[in-house]
């Protein structure tokens, strides 16, 4: 089992772990600050160390329940000693777009009562889609002045794990068409942004929505009768 430290605390740039296996090509660890993927936010890449040798991690995959960070070249050997370093910049950015994109969120239920249907990221470049009739150019720049609102609100972001019953009693937690969880997950990692979002999610994200920087609606676009897709970018 490799411990998520970015589950702990998503500005841990580099730790020290302990190779459990070789899988495939790559190493499972005891512990790692990458981000594994998931939710619409991509794997972490950077670096793993050990001595004078240095390994390029590649991206993160899943292989029998197993996290593997997958290497550019032959691995370390198990119980081996590594040094992580997850490529800081990008990440950042990562857990900029995340969070604009839980702002924007919150700002589309609260104010328009819409779910979330899909969305997806890079490093400051994100769509999101909503259950929503109708979208015009007006609609997308009133989005963009009232989310950006919420950047300038300086409002904190919290992020807590709680049993999946207790977790479940919150209204309106999740926001998607359809609910991503499995069943068999006992426990529900929330994050809450103070006032304006809250909802089930795994990944990383900035502690205050003024990190973020400005928002814009780059583009609306139809995907459906009742499906309609925001194209943001992060400055």
């Amino acid at each position: 089992m490799t411990t998520l430290l970015c589950h702990e605390d998503a500005y841990v740039r580099d730790f020290d772990a302990a190779v459990l296996e070789k899988i495939g090509g790559g190493v499972a660890l005891d512990r790692t600050a990458f981000y594994p993927g998931g939710g619409g936010q991509p794997p972490d890449t950077g670096t793993l160390r050990s001595g004078e040798r240095e390994w390029k991690v590649k991206k993160l995959s899943r292989s029998g329940g197993k996290l593997v960070h997958e290497l550019d070249s032959e691995p370390p050997a198990a119980g081996e000693a590594v040094h992580g370093a997850i490529d800081w910049e990008r990440r950042y950015e990562l857990m900029r777009t995340h969070t604009a994109l839980h702002i924007l969120c919150g700002v589309v239920w609260r104010d328009y009562g819409a779910k979330v249907t899909g969305g997806n990221m890079k490093p400051l470049s994100a769509r999101m889609d909503f259950e929503l009739a109708s979208m015009s150019a007006g609609f997308a720049r009133e989005v963009e002045e009232r989310i950006n609102a919420e950047v300038g609100a300086a409002r904190p972001v919290h992020i807590r794990t709680l049993p999946r019953r207790e977790a479940f009693e919150i209204p309106d937690l999740i926001r998607t068409k359809i609910n991503l969880l499995p069943e068999a997950i006992s426990e529900v990692r929330i994050v809450d942004i103070d006032g304006l979002d809250i909802q089930a999610d795994g990944g990383t994200h900035v502690a205050n929505t003024r990190e973020v920087g400005t928002i814009r609606v780059l583009g609306h676009e139809s995907k459906g009768r009742i499906n309609k897709r925001l194209r943001i970018a992060v400055e």
